[in-house]
């Protein structure tokens, strides 16, 4: 099982389109957040699930799209946030914390902008960073996590 994961693409469409055909072959996608009407962008090039959850930025979108998922793939729970609401950028404990609570194996969060991987104990916890360039500081990033006999391998991809 392939998982696509992005956040923060804020409207660039080109960064978007570009990032997708790099992890082409996901069998699953999650946006994070900020600028859900992007997603638009997803169904078009992803025919496979798609899991959307608004942001700090998504105040004007649809007020059906909710702040997180929880789901299971291939055995393992996933809950998907954007963060904001979980103080990320302060650090990653109540994040940490509700992934806990809920027995998640996985936890996807964006907001920062800054990719990242954390592994504690059983649990990975992953920030794809943003499919939005930000000037000259940063690439654009997206993650990728593969599930293979029960096994999960995060990474971050930049492009």
């Amino acid at each position: 099982m392939r998982i696509g994961v992005l956040s923060d693409s804020h409207g660039d469409s080109k960064a978007l389109i570009k990032a997708l055909n790099h992890m082409a072959g996901a069998d699953v996608v999650f946006h994070l957040g900020d600028y859900v009407k992007d997603s638009e962008h997803i169904k078009k090039l992803h025919s496979g699930p798609l899991y959307v959850v608004s942001g700090n930025c998504d105040f004007f979108s649809d007020a059906n799209i909710p702040s997180q998922h929880r789901i299971t793939i291939e055995g393992k729970t996933v809950f998907a946030t954007h963060g904001h609401k979980y103080r990320v950028k302060d650090g990653i404990n109540a994040l940490y914390y509700k992934g806990l609570e809920i027995g998640a194996d996985i936890v996807l969060f964006g907001h920062t902008h800054c990719p990242q991987i954390v592994r504690v104990d059983e649990m990975v916890l992953l920030n794809p960073g943003s499919v939005f360039r930000q000037g000259n500081t940063r690439q654009p990033t997206y993650g990728i996590i593969e599930i293979t006999n029960g096994n999960i391998k995060p990474v971050i991809v930049e492009f």
